[in-house]
């Protein structure tokens, strides 16, 4: 086992701890805390249909399969993992995204025996025929559900519009049709490809003793072998699909998302570009923005408005969402909001007002079990150092923001909208 300590200029320290078998192992002792946050995930998530294993020859899986996963794994042929954490106390979770799958809990005591779950399910597939496909009817259901949300509905027809090839398009949970190709014998391909320790990664932040969790961790994570993963591309071009995309919808006021598709240009690995565009949002429409104080006056948005600089493996995109009488008018504010911060640049003043903000937020993490392991989480899946972003937040110039201008690109824009049906 390799071990690097990190200490950070505001008195917080983590180790970063590197098994014989390639799983890291990021720890956060908080001993201010008397909670503690756990999390054991592995770098697969909804993108990841297309792959080989150690060299091997391409494979297509159904969409929807990684969510699937997530779901069964908590699954064993005594019960399953909720039933266990419900005798000890803790809160038990998972979430699967466009690029990972995580699996957690919080506690306020007896860590070690939930760690010890946590380990053990993760660590133990069982899948049956039967039980696949009980879950297909399940999540069958779910997708179903978010079929029925337009804040759903509205961001994937947006991804729709704006990637023709990579899979970021494609709902999370797949389709009915997607995951109803899917088997046991799948399953335990997925899941010896991806859910290997050369592949994954534990984050834990609280009230816990490093010595003794990564001594209990070394003991129990189980070495397979090492698998090489490879991932195939999805072919992206440049372009996006079409500018805009409506459908009706049973809401009050329509709901929008306007997006910019970048450039590919590998941006997700480097942090400096994220902290950059993070900051450039701030400044075009956070709520210190004169941008955001005229669509509110003007009533075009509420505060339902949000951003993000949505990233993952071989995509980015800068997206605005809300609702508003007029998205058109909100996008169009934008755009010409952007073109002017091109030509003329932005207000100093607002950019040290924002930076100081970001860095403070950032601090503030730390009052938090559970954003410190999260974030842990990105540090793992984008291979950074957690006070690094830390440091950005203090030294990034205005001529470092001014540049990431660049990403925005009116030929790739997409405007999504949902409004409502129309009256009888």
């Amino acid at each position: 086992m390799e071990k690097q300590i990190f200490e950070s200029e505001i008195g917080e320290s983590y180790t970063l701890a590197t098994l014989d078998n390639g799983l890291k192992v990021y720890v956060c002792e908080m001993p201010q805390y008397t909670s503690a946050y756990a999390v054991f995930g592995t770098k697969y998530g909804s993108i990841d249909t297309k792959f080989s294993k150690n060299s091997g020859p391409a494979v297509s899986v159904p969409e929807g399969i990684a969510h699937f996963l997530e779901h069964k794994l908590f699954e064993s042929e005594d019960g399953d993992a909720f039933t266990r954490y419900a005798k000890t106390g803790a809160m038990a979770n998972a979430f699967t995204s466009f690029d990972r799958t995580c699996y957690l809990f919080s506690c306020s005591d007896r860590f070690e025996e939930n760690l010890d779950i946590l380990l053990d399910f993760v660590q133990s597939p069982y899948f049956t025929e039967e039980t696949v496909k009980k879950e297909q009817g399940i999540i069958g259901q779910e997708i179903r559900m978010y079929d029925d949300s337009p804040s759903f509905k509205v961001l994937f027809n947006m991804l729709r519009a704006m990637y023709k090839n990579h899979s970021v398009r494609i709902d999370i949970a797949g389709t009915v049709e997607s995951i109803a190709e899917i088997d046991a014998e799948l399953l335990y391909s997925c899941y010896e490809t991806f859910y290997n320790p050369s592949n994954m990664f534990i984050c834990i932040a609280g009230n816990i003793d490093t010595r003794q969790v990564l001594k209990r961790i070394e003991e129990s994570v189980k070495d397979r072998g090492e698998v090489t993963v490879g991932r195939v591309g999805f072919d992206e071009p440049q372009e996006i699909e079409k500018s805009y995309v409506e459908q009706k919808f049973p809401v009050l006021t329509p709901v929008f998302c306007f997006g910019y598709k970048q450039r590919i240009e590998s941006p997700y690995r480097r942090l400096k570009s994220k902290v950059c565009v993070e900051l450039l949002l701030e400044i075009i429409c956070g709520e210190a923005s004169p941008l955001y104080k005229r669509l509110m006056d003007e009533g075009l948005i509420n505060d339902e408005f949000d951003f993000e600089y949505f990233t993952g493996r071989d995509f980015a995109a800068v997206i605005f969402s809300g609702e508003s009488r007029d998205p058109k008018a909100v996008a169009a504010a934008i755009k010409a909001e952007i073109a002017s911060i091109k030509e003329h640049g932005f207000d100093k003043r607002l950019f040290s007002a924002v930076k100081c903000a970001a860095y403070g937020e950032a601090v503030r993490m730390f009052n938090s079990v559970e954003e410190v392991a999260l974030q842990f989480t990105e540090c793992a899946v984008s291979d950074y150092e957690l006070f690094e972003k830390l440091k950005m937040f203090k030294t990034v110039s205005y001529d470092d923001v001014l540049k990431r201008t660049d990403i925005f690109d009116d030929s790739l824009s997409v405007l999504s909208v949902i409004s409502p049906l129309e009256e009888a």
